[in-house]
């Protein structure tokens, strides 16, 4: 191959010059165009298009410009690429279902996440939004370095001052010659909380921070399934999570309807609801009646009609297997280092942009010590000028120009250039008292300021502190709950060892949803107290079941149908004091009409124990616990169960306790256990108490010597009762009474035997929660009607309680 140069033929193998082109190009690709600067998290369009709009003065806090102006002034000056690819760039850091923190204040139509494109860019407007103004400020200050743009004529930044680690918060994705990156977005709150960390301690690991960043945290929210997909890509820089759609199931006249409220990241809406009604066409998908897609202003809801008959939950995993209600996010945290494309950790991210940040401070702070420093130089030539007014007056007035004047007192007074030139530019007020006394305190404000920015100079720990405080306001301002919940996987064997093991507090609402917390989030109070809030409960639903546990143990869960379904306590979402909770059925495969009656936690299946049942009806059964050890996901029957029963609680037993039935209308039952034997699985069981028409079993608990009975009511009441004062009986008798029922007390709600050791924690229907000691509780005789325990209001009322070690409580 003959090559031209300078207008001589030079002879070059084909082959070197091919590979030699191509890796010159391939380099500009993934440096210039496709891959992120790991200091600001920034492509070189997007950096290009944010500076653009800082000049350009379209900030937060002005009028919105059209998009034409911003795109034609991207390429213009900085970007000489294609408008319509500037434009959808600008447009995509716009979209709230694309950035978890927009960059881009849009006006008009920025497309939709049902695919529509946005209008046209002679349509549209924007500006920067708040946050974009924190990727840009101190750019003025010297904080970062530029460079000539395409045609040599202006200047343009090489990377952003980025005040916030915006490559993990906002994430990225692109595709260059040979690699690719694939970042996900992140929670803000939890992102500067990681900083911070390794501020404090360097030595940290991926899989430590972990500890302040959870996972990520999508735009659209939805689930995230497991956590070993997480911690891979955290500790090598590659790996692969798998998100869900969050669903809840209806039930409206009989039937079954799918609701879907979130949907996993980048997946396009009205594509998904086409997949599903093909799917149904082509009969791969049996079951669904209707589809519609109710999404509006307020937020995303597609609906699917189920026929009657069908079980909504094993069309919900179809829907999973078959649609991407269901689909993997594949992580490759890939990003410029030092100009060289580099897989990075978790750590590796954070390490380099805290670099950047000391840089940046750095930067700012000799600049601010320049600029104060300068001005310090001024000042003492206006005190020079002050102090010699009359002479400097007459040594001007005798000076035939300005310049012969300036020379003259540099010589006189031993004055710069600078200070010469102040003092001529001074005015004539400037000569007062009062003036004078401005000039001093400014001069000894600059001072003080200038011993500051050399005392921070001097000192990393003062640089890293002031880091710290400026990301803690970005937080204050910026930061957000979390929107994507990590559930965790049953598949994940390896999380089991990494998840911290500690006693936690489970609650279930009535309609199913579910969540855990550290026992340590509810302090201890004084009877009779308001409580504080468990749980943000939405319309009628309300807390039903409350339980300290520990998060290794395996949870059986009972319905009222007599089936029971398990879950590692674990596997239940660690969630904030005041929320809502998961909906159940993303954790075990409840069927409609199905209600959690009993939860109770097991170590291991090996024990020579039982599972003691109680009914409604008053019904008993016993069974061992070793039936229970091998449970599908969709359930096993616990047991048979008559048309008009129900069941009520189910306890761990050895076989040789006794056993304490309590009934709504206030009457008890004491009986030994021996005197039911134990029956299979499936078996019904015998009558345990004989019931009065209109009254039904509530409560049941195994008796404990030199204990106490405790008995709360529905208005709040409750008191302790010597276990004493209950006579063993025989099984199927009619009982005694346990607590006089009246208007004012309520029907009874809870029993349970209890000592001074442990605590009390009562849950209303409202999801108020209250903790109190034990022995605060007055101990009284059986027919009385006990004391105040919660204040309820009008509508509210007592629908859960649980006892617990003062160990496991103390606060």
């Amino acid at each position: 191959m003959d090559i031209k140069t300078d207008g001589q033929i030079v002879d070059r193998d084909i082959s070197i010059e091919m590979r030699e082109s191509f890796i010159g190009y391939a380099m500009s690709v993934i440096v210039s165009r496709a891959l992120p600067d790991v200091r600001d998290g920034l492509k070189p369009v997007h950096r290009r298009i944010l500076y653009a709009m800082s000049e350009l003065g379209i900030t937060s806090d002005k009028p919105y410009k059209k998009s034409a102006r911003i795109v034609g002034e991207v390429i213009g000056k900085y970007h000489p690429h294609g408008d319509v690819a500037v434009y959808e760039t600008m447009v995509r850091m716009a979209q709230d279902f694309s950035l978890r923190y927009m960059l881009v204040d849009g006006h008009g139509n920025f497309g939709s996440i049902d695919g529509d494109r946005a209008a046209a860019m002679r349509y549209t407007e924007a500006r920067l939004s708040k946050m974009a103004t924190e990727m840009l400020r101190d750019i003025n200050k010297d904080t970062i370095d530029f460079q000539p743009n395409y045609d040599g004529e202006e200047q343009e930044p090489l990377v952003l001052p980025a005040r916030y680690p915006n490559l993990l918060v906002n994430g990225v994705g692109g595709i260059a010659v040979g690699m690719a990156t694939n970042i996900p977005p992140h929670n803000l709150g939890e992102v500067i909380d990681a900083v911070n960390a390794l501020i404090d301690n360097p030595d940290l690991t991926s899989l430590e921070l972990m500890d302040h960043i959870s996972g990520p945290d999508f735009p659209t929210a939805a689930y995230i399934m497991g956590h070993s997909g997480i911690r891979k890509a955290y500790e090598t820089g590659r790996g692969s999570i798998t998100m869900r759609a969050k669903t809840s199931i209806e039930e409206i006249e009989n039937r079954s309807r799918i609701v879907v409220h979130e949907i996993p990241y980048q997946v396009n809406k009205a594509r998904l609801v086409e997949k599903i009604a093909e799917l149904v066409r082509d009969k791969k998908i049996d079951g669904i009646t209707d589809l519609r897609d109710e999404s509006d202003r307020m937020g995303l809801r597609i609906v699917i009609e189920i026929r009657r008959g069908i079980n909504p939950n094993v069309l919900l995993n179809n829907l999973f297997k078959n649609t991407s209600l269901q689909s993997n996010f594949a992580i490759n945290m890939l990003a410029i280092v030092n100009n060289e494309p580099k897989v990075l950790n978790l750590r590796e991210i954070i390490h380099h942009y805290l670099q950047h940040q000391i840089v940046v401070i750095r930067r700012r702070t000799e600049f601010e010590l320049r600029k104060a420093e300068a001005r310090a130089h001024i000042l003492i030539g206006m005190r020079i000028g002050l102090d010699h007014i009359d002479e400097i007056i007459a040594v001007i007035k005798g000076s035939p120009s300005s310049e012969s004047a300036k020379k003259s007192l540099i010589q006189r007074f031993k004055l710069s250039h600078d200070q010469s030139q102040a003092i001529l530019d001074m005015r004539l007020q400037r000569l007062t008292g009062l003036e004078r006394e401005k000039i001093e305190n400014e001069y000894n404000e600059i001072s003080a300021k200038i011993t500051d920015y050399r005392e921070i100079l001097a000192s990393e720990s003062l640089v890293l502190e002031i880091i710290r405080e400026e990301l803690k306001s970005i937080k204050d301002r910026f930061a957000d709950a979390r929107r994507t919940e990590i559930m965790s996987n049953t598949e994940d064997i390896l999380d089991e060892d990494l998840i911290p093991r500690e006693d936690v507090v489970v609650t279930i609402t009535h309609t199913g949803y579910t969540k855990r917390l550290p026992v340590s989030t509810y302090r201890s109070q004084k009877r009779g107290g308001r409580g504080v809030v468990g749980t943000d409960t939405k319309g009628t639903d309300f807390v039903e079941h409350l339980f300290i546990t520990h998060s290794h143990s395996y949870l059986l869960i009972f319905t009222n149908k007599g089936k029971v379904y398990r879950l590692k306590a674990y596997e239940i979402p660690e969630l904030g004091r005041t929320a809502r909770g998961t909906a159940i059925i993303n954790l075990i495969q409840i069927e409609p009409g199905e209600i959690i009656n009993a939860v109770i936690e097991v170590e291991n299946f090996e024990s020579d124990e039982y599972i003691f049942f109680a009914t409604k009806q008053g019904v008993v059964k016993k069974t061992a616990l070793s039936s229970y050890k091998n449970v599908r996901k969709s359930g096993l029957i616990a047991i048979f169960l008559r048309d008009d029963d129900s069941l009520v609680d189910a306890k761990l037993t050895d076989g040789t306790k006794e056993i304490i039935l309590g009934t709504l209308k206030g009457m008890s039952i004491r009986f030994p256990e021996e005197n039911v034997r134990a029956m299979g699985r499936t078996a019904v069981g015998v009558k345990g108490i004989d019931l009065n028409t209109d009254d039904t079993v509530v409560g049941m608990d195994i008796m404990e010597p030199n204990k106490d009975i405790l008995v709360v009511t529905s208005n709040g009441f409750g008191k302790r009762t010597s276990e004493k004062e209950y006579r063993s009986q025989s099984r199927g008798g009619k009982g005694i009474k346990t607590i006089n029922t009246t208007k004012k007390n309520g029907l009874m709600v809870g029993l349970k035997v209890v000592s001074n050791e442990e605590d009390l924690m009562i849950i209303t229907s409202s999801g108020t929660l209250i903790r109190m000691r034990m022995q605060s509780i007055s101990t009284m005789g059986r027919s009385t009607q006990g004391v105040k325990l919660i204040n309820t209001r009008d509508d509210d009322f007592v629908a859960s309680v649980c006892r617990s070690d003062q160990s496991k409580t103390e606060d």
